[in-house]
């Protein structure tokens, strides 16, 4: 196994090695060969990478080009040549085939064309199906191979079938028995586990009890959320998938799902932030620039906004000059309380652990753990402020604005990311541009607004 990191020498002398022996592939996951290889694109540049990549064995080199980053990927595929790439094709299960194919289209539709006219009509057929869900349905994640048996079917020929696939076709992953009728319908599953302990003359059906019918499913049109909840309520490894009619026609695998749930959450992470995760893997100058200065531009209106705010309080502060010192602290608080819970509520509404129904009590628990914690940091900051500038009203005004101004980064931090689901818009997106407009302004109001009165009698 490799350690997380790795330099040129090293990553050069271990490809050198692999590609010398190649039964030194089967130490190394392809997920580690991917890094080498990245390892070698970004330190030794294109034409050293080209070249090793070209003598990865067939049988290896597709599950390593889905492992690489996309900008990696994509330049591998443009220089591979067709037989390479119908070799690597043919080696992959075919939600990994469909993938890959899938990749090459978005580079070049000629050479996607060439591949496919290289391939058998079954494996074509399966990639096209595959290829044919949308990226939010189950079916995307789907592969057509699996372990199925008719309920009549002897265990002792199921289990000899299940040694020819393994052999022969090189079934992964095998944990379940799926159940299907006399015309392919999905009854439910056994774990292998299970059916081992089976006296291996008798058919599955004479061990068919409510507890193997019920499995969970899911059909290939439903939605990826639906999945992955289903995935995690019930810690399975693997799950059938059926058509409209209840027919067996594939499954997905948990190594799918974990995929699935990382991509999301660095999608989530670079939303909330402003950054577009598809600018930002494709290493593109140009349009990470223009993604990243869209939301920088949006975040200069609000800045503006709130130095407004402050411009009609500009006498009270030239009046009270310690105004300018503690004013930051209170937008600050605000934020970075408006941001616990906006964090908290775009998560619970990504992982679908909140619905529209439950919003009400979320949002009063969001506003009654900023009121608690308004409260006590406004204790802690009245005081500093009298000790600091030995005035009492002073105090009272930065422990009022750091009340209201964290009551209102709660209300709006739980309110925001709710009403932005609500109306169709992704939460992740825009809510931290609205809640740091939301904190600011309120933030410098209250403050300057309370000074004003409090402070100058005005």
């Amino acid at each position: 196994m490799l350690s997380s990191e790795i330099d040129l020498k090293r990553a050069e002398e271990i490809l050198k090695e692999i590609l010398t022996n190649k039964e030194e592939f089967e130490n190394y996951h392809s997920s580690e060969i991917a890094k080498i290889l990245k390892e070698i694109y970004l330190k030794a540049g294109k034409e050293e990478f080209f070249s090793y990549i070209k003598k990865i064995p067939q049988e290896h080199l597709g599950e390593i080009l889905l492992n690489l980053p996309e900008y990696i990927k994509d330049e591998a595929l443009s220089e591979l040549s067709v037989k390479k790439l119908v070799d690597a094709v043919d080696k992959l299960e075919s939600d990994d085939a469909a993938d890959l194919i899938q990749d090459l289209k978005e580079i070049s539709l000629e050479k996607e064309k060439e591949v496919l006219s290289k391939l058998d009509d079954e494996d074509v057929k399966e990639i096209e199906a595959l290829n044919l869900y949308k990226d939010d349905q189950a079916g995307s994640l789907m592969q057509t191979e699996l372990f199925s048996a008719k309920l009549d079917e002897k265990i002792s020929d199921a289990i000899k079938r299940l040694k020819e696939l393994k052999e022969k076709k090189g079934l992964e992953n095998v944990h379940l028995v799926f159940l299907v009728d006399e015309f392919g319908l999905f009854v439910g599953a056994m774990p292998l586990e299970d059916v081992i302990t089976f006296d291996f003359n008798k058919t599955f059906r004479d061990y068919l009890t409510e507890h193997y019918k019920h499995f969970p499913y899911v059909k290939a049109t439903d939605p990826i959320d639906d999945v992955v909840k289903i995935f995690e309520d019930f810690d399975l490894v693997v799950l059938p998938v059926v058509d409209e009619k209840n027919r067996l026609i594939g499954r997905i695998t948990y190594d799918d799902i974990v995929d699935v749930i990382e991509e999301r959450a660095t999608e989530q992470m670079y939303k909330m932030a402003g950054v577009d995760d598809e600018s930002e893997e494709e290493r593109d100058i140009i349009s990470i620039t223009k993604t990243r200065a869209f939301w920088l531009g949006v975040n200069l209106l609000t800045a503006i906004l709130a130095s407004f705010v402050i411009g009609l309080f500009d006498k009270t502060i030239q009046s009270y000059v310690a105004l300018a010192i503690l004013m930051p602290i209170v937008a600050s608080m605000g934020g970075n309380a408006g941001t616990q819970s906006l964090t908290v509520m775009v998560r619970q509404l990504a992982l679908g652990e909140i619905t529209w129904s439950e919003a009400k009590s979320a949002i009063s628990q969001e506003v009654l753990v900023s009121l608690l914690n308004g409260a006590l940091f406004a204790i802690i900051m009245g005081i500093i402020a009298v000790v600091w500038f030995g005035d009492g009203k002073l105090g009272v005004v930065i422990a009022l604005a750091m009340v209201i101004n964290l009551f209102f980064a709660g209300l709006f931090g739980a309110l925001i990311p709710l009403t932005l689901k609500r109306l169709g818009v992704d939460p992740a997106v825009a809510s931290s541009v609205l809640l740091t407009t939301v904190t600011d302004v309120v933030g410098f109001f209250a403050f300057l607004g309370l000074a004003k009165v409090i402070l100058l009698g005005n």
